[in-house]
């Protein structure tokens, strides 16, 4: 997982990609969690809450780029 400030130094694209492969380990982990538990249910959270950060930063330079 990434702090913010590491978060906020990524360039555009390079969050585009991050978010991608997040999304992708995300149905991963579901579908072998459903298939048989993995050892770190947890991993699923705080790869969702990954997700929506990189969205979030997404979203906000998205917001910075109209004013």
């Amino acid at each position: 997982m990434k702090n913010q400030a590491a978060i906020r130094e990524m360039s555009t694209a390079d969050l585009n990609d991050r978010l991608e492969q997040a999304r992708e380990q995300l149905v991963r982990m579901r579908v072998n969690h459903a298939v048989s538990p993995l050892e770190n249910p947890m991993q699923i959270r705080a790869t969702r809450k990954d997700i929506a950060r990189y969205l979030t930063e997404l979203r906000r330079r998205e917001l910075e780029g109209k004013k």
